[in-house]
């Protein structure tokens, strides 16, 4: 699953009012609570973060969206996905993404279904 991830300059904990901090936090810093909260539940899952890192400006299409920071993660099959995405621990602390986020992508990527036909 390939993330595509731009960060809010301070966390909106709104939505999730009971995972907020103390004092205000940067989207970047809710993420990586996120992060934190997330690995076991891949690991469980038998999926694993492949790549981690900033994002550099586009060299192909629009001029004006642009990402932060990219994720890639393996996972075991697309049913470990759901069964990640579904598992209630996990979802308890989904809200420091939402809190980090402004904008993403999530882009399924599937190495079993080959390339491009010629």
């Amino acid at each position: 699953m390939l993330n595509l991830l731009r960060f809010r300059a301070v966390a909106d904990y709104s939505q999730h009012p009971k995972l907020a901090p103390d004092a205000p936090i940067s989207g970047r810093e809710a993420y990586e609570r996120y992060m934190a909260h997330t690995l076991p539940f891949l690991d469980e899952a038998g999926s694993a973060l492949v790549f981690s890192g900033p994002a550099e400006s586009g060299l192909i299409g629009p001029a004006d969206e642009h990402w932060d920071h990219v994720l890639l993660v393996r996972h075991a099959s697309r049913a470990a996905f759901l069964a990640f995405a579904q598992h209630d621990a996990y979802l308890a602390g989904a809200g420091h993404r939402t809190a980090a986020l402004l904008d993403s992508r999530l882009v399924p990527v599937f190495a079993d279904e080959g390339g491009p036909k010629s």
